[in-house]
């Protein structure tokens, strides 16, 4: 992960049209990510007594916009995601139904159906950066 793939990625997303949003990373990843801000001249402040050191990013702004860092410990390792959230959306392909099967003494089985997932309206209202280690 380094900053220059994140703004390749950022800016292709933006050329293609895409409000991109989001920044969801793996959590390892959010080390080289807090690292990103040594060359912006960052301080610290240590007022009221406080000993509170923060070395996170939580939201971060670049040329072509703002992006809110998600970590996500189940995504693949190897990739990073920049994300437009309007551009998804639940897609219901079959409704949830239930169906009385049988009775066995005060008990009922019932049989609960649902077919749905996650539909992406727009290819290129993402990005996404791959072959990270």
């Amino acid at each position: 992960m380094t900053e220059a793939k994140l703004l390749d990625a950022h800016q292709a997303a933006y050329t293609a049209g895409a409000d991109v949003s989001v920044f969801m990373i793996k959590p390892s990843d959010s080390e080289i990510v807090a690292g990103f801000t040594g060359s912006s001249g960052r301080t610290r402040n240590f007022n009221d007594g406080t000993t509170t050191l923060v070395n996170a990013v939580d939201v971060m702004i670049n040329p072509y916009g703002t992006l809110k860092v998600v970590l996500n410990r189940h995504q693949l390792t190897t990739h990073a995601f920049l994300l437009d959230p309007s551009m998804w959306r639940s897609a219901v392909l079959r409704p949830v139904s239930r169906t009385l099967l049988s009775k066995t003494g005060d008990s009922d089985k019932h049989f609960c159906v649902y077919e749905g997932g996650l539909q992406h309206l727009n290819q290129s209202g993402s990005a996404m950066i791959t072959g990270l280690a």
